[in-house]
């Protein structure tokens, strides 16, 4: 992806990939398996650099991860 509005801290690189991981928060969430929060990963094209940004997670999807 290139994208005008980020750049690469390290490289000055302006292409990225994103990707998305869950974590699990407290003790609870560990038991149940809930992940808890979420975080979108830009990583540079070039250098491989990352940045994590906590985005919100749906209650919807902490039901589903639940029953899964």
């Amino acid at each position: 992806m290139k994208n005008r509005k980020w750049l690469c801290p390290k490289c000055e690189h302006l292409e990225f990939n994103v990707g998305e991981i869950r974590v699990a928060g407290g003790f609870w969430s560990k038991i149940f398996d809930i992940q808890a929060s979420r975080y979108s990963a830009l990583t540079c094209g070039r250098c491989s650099y990352t940045e994590f940004y906590k985005t919100k997670s749906s209650a919807l999807g902490s039901v589903f991860d639940f029953m899964t």
